[in-house]
C-alpha cells in the first residue's frame, strides 16, 4: 500500500477534516490535547476559514476547525515550512477566532474557550526536549492560571519525536508516528491497526482510493514543499561556499542569523557548518 503524506495541507484536511473524519478527529484531539483521556465525546467539524469582518484585517486560513459539545472551539494547523513570524501567526489566529465568536451587542459571557493545536515539521522550541508543549496564561511570580484562561496553545513538534514502532506506548505516540511516517509506510503496524480511528485514518490515506487527478494534485503540493525547502538550503550552501572561499566565518554567521526565523538549530548547523551551540548562542543574542 502507498499512503498520502498527512503533513501536506490537502491530505491533512482529507484525513482529519472531511465528513467521515469525526471519530478520527476526536481520537486525535484526545491524544494530543488530553493525554489520551476520552475528554472529548462529540464535536462538529466546521468551515475552517475565517474571512475578515473588518476592512484591512487579515484572512485566517486553517486546516481544520471543530466545535466541541461544550462550545469550545479547536483550530488545527499543520505547518511544514518554518516561515517568518509563524509563532505570531498562531497567536493571531487563536485571538481572532476567540474575538469573532461575538456578534454586535452580544455579551462577553457568551465567549467560549479556543484551543489552537499546531503541528510543525520543524522545531519551534529548541530549549525543550518535549515534542508536545502547551501554553496558557499564568501569573508570572506565583504561577497560578488566569481565571478566564480561554486561549490555549498546543504545539506538536514532529522532529522531536524519535520513537520507533516497537516503542509506541500511548495514543499520542501512535498518532504522532502516523503523522511523521505514514508516507514512507507500506502496511499498517498491528499495534496501530487495533485502534479503530487510526485504522480508518490509514484507510482514508490509502492512495489507491484517490482519483488520478487527486494523486497528481497531491504530488504537486508535496513537490512544492520539497522545492521550497531545497531552495532555502541551496541558497545557504551557495553562500557558505562563497564564505569558505573568502576564508570568512563571519559569512556563515551572517547567513545563520538570516535563517534563525526559518529553520531549527540542527538544520542551520547542517547547512552552515557552524556548531549547534554556535547557532543557539546566535539565537540567544538575537532574542
Amino acid at each position: 500500500m502507498i499512503f498520502i503524506n498527512p503533513k501536506t495541507d490537502y491530505a491533512f484536511k482529507k484525513i482529519f477534516g472531511s465528513s467521515e473524519s469525526k471519530e478520527i478527529l476526536i481520537s486525535f484531539l484526545n491524544a494530543l490535547i488530553y493525554e489520551g483521556h476520552p475528554t472529548i465525546q462529540d464535536l462538529e467539524i466546521i468551515n475552517p476559514n475565517l474571512p475578515p469582518k473588518l476592512e484591512g484585517l487579515k484572512d485566517t486560513y486553517l486546516d481544520v476547525k471543530a466545535k466541541l459539545s461544550d462550545g469550545t472551539l479547536v483550530i488545527i494547523e499543520m505547518q511544514v515550512l518554518n516561515v517568518q513570524s509563524f509563532g505570531k501567526r498562531v497567536l493571531y489566529n487563536a485571538a481572532k477566532t476567540y474575538a469573532f465568536q461575538l456578534e454586535a451587542a452580544q455579551g462577553y459571557r457568551l465567549l467560549k474557550p479556543v484551543i489552537a493545536l499546531t503541528i510543525t515539521d520543524f522545531e519551534m522550541f529548541p530549549n525543550s526536549p518535549e515534542f508536545i508543549s502547551r501554553f496558557v496564561f499564568k501569573e508570572v511570580n506565583k504561577n497560578f492560571i488566569y481565571p478566564e484562561n480561554n486561549l490555549d496553545l498546543v504545539f506538536v513538534e514532529l522532529p522531536k519525536f524519535t520513537k520507533g514502532q516497537e516503542e509506541l506506548e500511548t495514543l499520542a505516540d501512535k498518532w504522532v508516528y502516523f503523522m511523521k511516517n505514514a508516507r514512507s509506510m507500506t502496511s499498517v503496524p498491528e499495534t496501530m491497526d487495533s485502534i479503530p480511528e487510526i485504522h480508518e485514518a490509514f484507510n482514508i490515506a490509502n492512495q489507491a482510493k484517490l482519483s488520478r487527478e487527486e494523486v497528481e494534485d497531491l504530488d504537486r503540493r508535496e513537490q512544492f514543499i520539497y522545492d521550497q525547502q531545497g531552495a532555502i538550503i541551496k541558497a545557504v550552501q551557495d553562500g557558505i561556499e562563497q564564505g569558505i572561499e573568502q576564508g570568512m566565518r563571519e559569512k556563515a554567521i551572517e547567513i545563520a542569523r538570516q535563517l534563525l526565523s526559518q529553520l531549527d538549530n540542527a538544520m542551520i548547523s547542517q547547512v552552515t557548518g557552524l556548531s549547534v551551540e554556535d547557532v543557539q548562542n546566535l539565537r540567544s543574542t538575537n532574542s
